[in-house]
């Protein structure tokens, strides 16, 4: 099951108003997309709902919750639009770029040596130092606590709360994932954003195929890829929250984890 970012109003995430990084770049290449379970299986696309449907639904929410995190003897927080035509940023960091992501932050809050590679597929929740970082309770990030959520809000916190469609999730806010990605770079990089930004592009997953002249793709003579750079594979996943935390900065709308 692949991971994508996305940064944009819920009522265009719930109302299916969105294409993830690769549906974008199938459409742009003539090629068809179809959602693929880690069993095989192919997923079919959801009923459509009504935007205005989704829009009230997702607007009702935001105001509970809103409500229901508002301090005592300050003012109430501001919701943000919701609408199902404003712009949406997504990308695709995946789990293993994520998982590197944090590994880097575990060692570096931890003084430790950051391993070279990290393997393919591999369970980053089950790794030392990430799961120590997990359970530190003197240094509380939300990306080690399970959010997959940001409010467009500049407190920083995070909490367990419903979501529009009834399930739960841990929800943080964009004010305290900028600290976050902030006190990472500080640790780890000291990058300007021109770099930070140029990351998505040039570093990343290595490439297990080429396009020949007949537009073909082929994995001939290229070796399946097991392993990958630990700090490439971070630096790639950073941009991306990054560009995400920007982008909802600048258009108040929240971030969330599709996956």
């Amino acid at each position: 099951m692949g991971l994508d970012i996305y940064a944009g109003t819920l009522t265009r995430y719930y109302a299916g108003n969105w294409k993830n990084i690769v549906q974008q770049w199938a459409e742009e290449n003539g090629y068809t997309f179809q959602k693929i379970t880690p069993d095989g299986t192919a997923v079919e696309n959801d009923e459509e709902l009504n935007p205005a449907e989704v829009q009230e639904i997702v607007e009702n929410w935001r105001d509970q919750i809103l409500a229901a995190i508002a301090q005592p003897g300050q003012e109430p927080y501001t919701p943000w639009t919701e609408d199902n035509e404003k712009t949406y940023y997504t990308d695709k960091p995946d789990w293993d770029a994520l998982g590197a992501m944090l590994l880097v932050a575990a060692c570096h809050t931890y003084e430790e040596e950051v391993p070279t590679t990290v393997e393919k597929d591999w369970d980053f929740m089950e790794q030392q130092t990430i799961a120590r970082l997990a359970e530190d309770q003197e240094r509380v990030w939300s990306l080690f606590k399970g959010v997959t959520w940001w409010l467009p809000l500049e407190d920083a916190f995070f909490f367990q709360g419903p979501l529009p469609n009834e399930d739960t999730a841990m929800i943080g806010t964009v004010g305290g994932l900028r600290k976050e990605l902030e006190r990472l770079n500080e640790l780890a990089w000291q990058a300007d954003e021109e770099t930070i930004l140029s990351w998505s592009e040039t570093e990343g997953y290595p490439v297990d195929g080429t396009i020949g002249s007949n537009g073909e793709y082929s994995k001939a003579d290229i070796e399946e890829h097991t392993q990958y750079d630990t700090e490439s594979l971070a630096k790639f996943a950073f941009s991306m929250f990054w560009q995400a935390m920007l982008f909802a900065e600048k258009n108040r709308v929240p971030i969330l984890l599709d996956f």
